[in-house]
């Protein structure tokens, strides 16, 4: 099974808008079809980001029975290596750290400008359309 670390932009996308491209994503994590890698620093910011005043409007209880699902779904790990790499912003190097730990085959992003390399290791940083092409074509061969 695919294993992919998931940006916080892309699970507040699929929140805010049903039937997108993110949510595809996340529909195929709770599927079963990709396994979330997920850390403690991930999951707060999750937590965090989705607590905001701005996103009040959405459904706290859909938004809690989501990251109880991806909780309890997730593989986790506990990275060993504190990395300093992204520069536009620097709380996005736990998702590269996460990547490494768990070997994941990819980083979904929204935000590909904010990693400068298309490839962390082994893992390919990539948008959620360019996650699913890549998906299609696995399935496809």
């Amino acid at each position: 099974m695919l294993k992919a670390v998931l940006d916080t932009n892309v699970l507040v996308s699929a929140l805010l808008k049903p039937d997108s491209t993110p949510e595809l994503v996340i529909s195929l994590i709770l599927g079963k079809r990709v396994r979330l890698c997920l850390s403690d620093p991930i999951f707060t910011e999750y937590q965090e980001v989705l607590g905001r005043k701005k996103f009040q409007k959405l459904d706290s209880e859909k938004i809690n029975r989501l990251l109880s699902r991806l909780k309890d779904q997730a593989r986790w790990v506990a990275p060993k290596v504190h990395l300093e790499i992204t520069e536009l912003d620097p709380d996005d190097n736990k998702f590269l750290e996460c990547a490494g730990e768990a070997k994941a085959d990819f980083l979904i992003t929204g935000n590909k400008k904010h990693f400068p390399f298309d490839e962390f290791k082994k893992t390919r940083i990539v948008s959620p359309a360019e996650f699913l092409e890549a998906l299609a074509a696995k399935l496809i061969v």
